[in-house]
Formats: structure tokens, C-alpha cells, sequence
């Protein structure tokens, strides 16, 4: 589950010729493993502050994200959704940018800010001319340094994170099946709440919890900057250090000790909401990113449900017609996270035979191995996805970013496309087996109002 404050406005792309090439003209080349050598540069300042730069002067602009290593993981009961509301809060001034100054400034420059949190990172980046990187790391560094927390602030940004809940959650069918889905599977690691947290507690965060949490979670040697775009390295980083270093490191935060307990049963719900249609929700705990079947799990979720030709769409929509769309979600975390397929069925359709319907299509996977043409299509997605999230300035510092927290290293980028290539039939089947069974589900149904 992902959270965005506004679409990402990516800058126009950088075209990585060769790998485009590939894509574009010569498919079947597939066959032989890609590689990818993304020419990044690893810098550390002394308060722990790492930074990741890489130059690329096809334009001259720049994008520069902050990714602090905290999200819903890391709240706790009483606090939940504070990782968010944070985001919400670094945009309301510091010591030398008055409240909303920030994104004024930015945009007169000819930049563009933005935000967004998930379970395990909160992020921050910009978009903007070369010539106003200094303006920018003065902005970010006054920022991480002195935050300006206020009552004021504190009750405007929670009035806006709440009527964000109510659109989202409260007030969305699959918003709240989804929600009911995370609470059934989990019943004791934090990705048992929404990243958006619930009412109650966003009601009791205090003054106090903020400032607790901001000296806590956002400290320099918490977080990673990475720099892409139009830029010289040395001076760069020099700019950097004489802004940052200053920022004194703090303890580090005490780290998710949780470990969910194995699930030795399924787990049912039934959720009556005002809906024309009903819908289907199942969840089967996957493998976090420490575990490479990651990527036999992307591979296994395309086949599954990616696309009008996958086996879930054919069967749902057009052989049994009893669909009308579906979708299937696997996202990377750092602890095992959650495999869903979301159905919204047909009116007056029965959810067991539906449900029925799905089980017999991953049943397959753990009998039949996949096709060759299957397997093959669904790499060739994926690693097209991959280098499409590579086209601009914006998708290489998110991707850079998002590997260094979630696999602790960036560089798994460069195998990343190896990975993918390496799946094979018999690991499909593996883990087929060892992730889908009904001992490893939860269930949602979704029923409108006044049906039975």
C-alpha cells in the first residue's frame, strides 16, 4: 500500500540508449541476461549522512530526493499514522524559511516538491533547475535541523490528514477491504495498520509525540540523499558537507523487533459496505526483500493477474464472466509483506464459487509448470518496467533510493535484471507451493448492503 500526497510530475527523460534498444527492437534478446551499471557515487559525511550522486547532463535540471528510513513500521499503538502526518508537518517552516515559504520558493525558481510515506520510508524530493541546487540544500538541511513544530501546525496538517483518511479509506470500498484485509493477516507486526493510521490515535498525537519523533527518526545518519541530474560531483558534495555536517547525529532508533507469528489457519471476514458491486479480497504472506524469491513472486504475479491475458483476467472476465476487473499486488518491504488479489465481481455472483474460481488458477502453477512463452512474457514486463522507472531523472533517484533502504545496498539494482532473467518453471512451482495454500490466507468479502 502506497502513499502520495499528488502524482509524481516526473521531468522529461534521459534516454538510456542502449537498454532502450534492447526493449524496443530486439526482444528475443532476452535470452541472454542483462546487466545494468548505473555509474553512482557512495558518499558518507561524518554525522552518518549518506549520499548517493549520480551525473547525468542530458538536461539541465535536477532531481534530489531525501529518503528518511521510517515509515508505519516503525510507529507504534497510539501513534499510528504519525509517519505520515510528518510529511505533512516538514513543509510548514523551519529557522530560515517561514511556513509555506518552502514550496513558494521552489516554485518561483522553477521547481516542483513533494512527499511520500510508506510502511517502511518516508521521502522527500524535488525537481529543478541546476542552478538552484544550493537554494535546495539549504532549504532540506534547515529543514532536518530545525523543523518548525507548532500547535498551529500540528492542528492544521492532522485536519488534513483525516479528511485524507476519510477519502481514501473510510469513505472507499476497497480502501476499507484492503484496511480489513491488513488487520486479519497481521496480528502483531506494525503492517497490521494503514500507513495513513487510525482515527483515534491521529486524534491523540501530541505537540510532544511530534518533537520526540522528529529527534528520534529524523536525524542525518537516519537518512540518504540521493542527487541525479545536471550537476558536478565535487562541487556537489562540497555544498553538501558545509551544509549537512553541521547537523549533529543522533542515537540510533530503536529497530522493529516484531516478528509476526506463523498463520496455522485461514482467517475470514465479511464487510458490508454501500456498493453497487461485490468484491474479493485474499491475502497470502510473501517474503520480504531479504529473501530473493522476490523477484519468482513478481514473475508469478504477472503470469497471475498483470493484464488482459493473464490466467485470472481470461478466466474472471471473459470465460466466466464473472467479473468486471482484478488485480493482483505484491510490493517489496522489508519484512514479509502481503500478496493480494482484489476481485470486483459481477452483481448477484456467489463469492465461494468465485472465490473457487481463483484457487483452482493458482492451483495450476503448483501441477502444471508455466509455459515457455508465459515465462518468457512476463520477464520481458518486468524488466521493461524496470528500465521505463530508469527513463528520467526523477525514476533513477527513487529506484536508487528505494534499493538502498529496502535491500540496504543500492547496487542490487544491477542484478536486479539478472534476477528476473534466472526464474525458472520449477521456481514458480516452489513457491507456489510454499506461499499459497489455505493455511497462509486471509479473506475479505465484500458485500453490498442489504445482501446476504
Amino acid at each position: 500500500m502506497f502513499y502520495i500526497l499528488n502524482s509524481a510530475i516526473g521531468d522529461r527523460p534521459s534516454v538510456l540508449t542502449g537498454l532502450l534498444l534492447v526493449l524496443c527492437f530486439a526482444p528475443s534478446s532476452f535470452a541472454q541476461p542483462l546487466s545494468l551499471s548505473l555509474d553512482v557515487k557512495r558518499h558518507e559525511l561524518r554525522n552518518g549522512l549518506q549520499i548517493l550522486t549520480l551525473e547525468d547532463h542530458t538536461l539541465p535540471i535536477l532531481s534530489y530526493y531525501t529518503f528518511f528510513k521510517v515509515g508505519s513500521r516503525h510507529e507504534s499503538i497510539r501513534q499510528t499514522g504519525i509517519s505520515h502526518l510528518f510529511e505533512h508537518m516538514m513543509f510548514n517552516g523551519a529557522r530560515r524559511y517561514r511556513p509555506k515559504e518552502f514550496d513558494q520558493m521552489l516554485e518561483s525558481n522553477g521547481g516542483y516538491a513533494n512527499a511520500y510515506t510508506t510502511e517502511d520510508m518516508t521521502v522527500y524530493y524535488e525537481h529543478f533547475p541546476h542552478e538552484q541546487l544550493e537554494l535546495i540544500i539549504d532549504m532540506e538541511s534547515d529543514r532536518m535541523a530545525h523543523l518548525a513544530l507548532t500547535e498551529q501546525s500540528l492542528t492544521s496538517e492532522r485536519a488534513i490528514v483525516k479528511e485524507e483518511r476519510r477519502i481514501q479509506i473510510d469513505n472507499s470500498v476497497s480502501g476499507q477491504v484492503f484496511e480489513l484485509l491488513h488487520t486479519l493477516a497481521y496480528t502483531a507486526h506494525p503492517y497490521r495498520w494503514p500507513v495513513l493510521g487510525w482515527m483515534s490515535d491521529l486524534d491523540a498525537i501530541t505537540l510532544e509525540d511530534c518533537k520526540t519523533y522528529f529527534r528520534t527518526h529524523y536525524a542525518p545518519d537516519n537518512a540518504v540523499i540521493v542527487l541525479v541530474g545536471d550537476f558536478n560531483t565535487a562541487s556537489a558534495v562540497q555544498l553538501l558537507r558545509r551544509y549537512y555536517e553541521r547537523i549533529p547525529a543522533h542515537p540510533a532508533p530503536p529497530d522493529v523487533s516484531t516478528i509476526e507469528p506463523p498463520q496455522y489457519g485461514e482467517r475470514r471476514a465479511v464487510l458490508y459496505k454501500h456498493a453497487e458491486l461485490p468484491a474479493l479480497a485474499i491475502g497470502y504472506h510473501a517474503a520480504s526483500t531479504a529473501n530473493e524469491d522476490v523477484f519468482a513472486l513478481d514473475v508469478f504475479q504477472i503470469i497471475l493477474a498483470q493484464g488482459e491475458s493473464s490466467r485470472l483476467y481470461k478466466r474472471l472476465v471473459y470465460d466466466e464472466q464473472a467479473a468486471v476487473s482484478l488485480s493482483a499486488t505484491y510490493p517489496w518491504m522489508l519484512d514479509p509483506s502481503l500478496f493480494t488479489i482484489y476481485v470486483t465481481m459481477k452483481p448477484n455472483w456467489d463469492h465461494g464459487w468465485v472465490e473457487e474460481l481463483v484457487y483452482e488458477e493458482i492451483d495450476r502453477f503448483k501441477n502444471t509448470p508455466v509455459s515457455d512463452r508465459e515465462l518468457r512474457k512476463a520477464k520481458n514486463i518486468l524488466q521493461a518496467q524496470f528500465i521505463r522507472g530508469l527513463e528520467s531523472n526523477s525514476g533513477k533517484a527513487d529506484k536508487i533510493g528505494t534499493y538502498e533502504v529496502l535491500f540496504n545496498d543500492w547496487t542490487m539494482m544491477h542484478t536486479a535484471l539478472v534476477k528476473y532473467e534466472e526464474v525458472t518453471q520449477e521456481d514458480i512451482i516452489r513457491i507456489a507451493h510454499k506461499y499459497f495454500w489455505d493455511r497462509n490466507r486471509s479473506v475479505v468479502l465484500m458485500k453490498p448492503e442489504g445482501s446476504k
